[in-house]
């Protein structure tokens, strides 16, 4: 049992290094990254996948009348959290209080908005009511949830939740409750 404490402690450690820094050393690192899942998430979402995460789409905005992006809910270390269609963990931005985003250039390279080409659907424990949208300077339209914009993590796979309570871009990012409250 000690082991597997150690183990898990040693894992999520490096975990939390993974989420990078905001020098321009991490700005250009992630850049190739995040490019990256943008092409597999569209190339998801145009075959027909589970996706939604819409982490790089480059749509007009919500008026689309399709349905758009899924949030749902899914457990993690730190209980039932925010996931897309796609189970990808979804954050806040501390520095966010409000729908209006702060999160571009750089910072939106390393944590992509949740973009949505129609409305947002709740599903599996996410609450409809909470969530909303909200246009970016580009034009896209984010998904917001309890009125602040979502961001996923360039570097986290599907399931993966590494990045809660993470010192970037002048604020801290943190995991969604489905309540909508930032998980502790």
């Amino acid at each position: 049992m000690r082991r597997m404490v150690l183990i898990g402690l040693a894992v999520s450690g490096l975990a939390v290094a993974g989420c990078g820094g905001d020098d321009e050393s991490g700005e250009r690192a992630t850049t190739d990254a995040a490019a990256t899942q943008t092409a597999e998430t569209e190339a998801k979402d145009e075959s027909g996948g589970s996706g939604g995460s819409g982490s790089g789409g480059s749509g007009s905005g919500g008026s689309g009348g399709g349905e758009g992006t899924t949030i749902a809910t899914g457990e993690s270390q730190f209980g039932e959290v925010l996931f897309d269609g796609g189970e990808q963990a979804i954050y806040y931005f501390d520095r966010e209080a409000t729908e209006r985003s702060e999160c571009y250039g750089g910072c939106a390279t390393a944590w992509p908005p949740v973009l949505t080409e129609g409305e947002p659907v709740a599903a599996a424990g996410a609450e409809s009511k909470l969530l909303g949208t909200t246009e970016r300077d580009d034009g896209t339209t984010q998904v917001t949830y309890d009125g602040r914009p979502l961001y996923y993590y360039a570097h986290e796979g599907p399931g993966q939740l590494l990045c809660h309570n993470v010192d970037e871009f002048g604020g801290l990012w943190l995991a969604v409750q489905p309540s909508g409250a930032p998980v502790p």
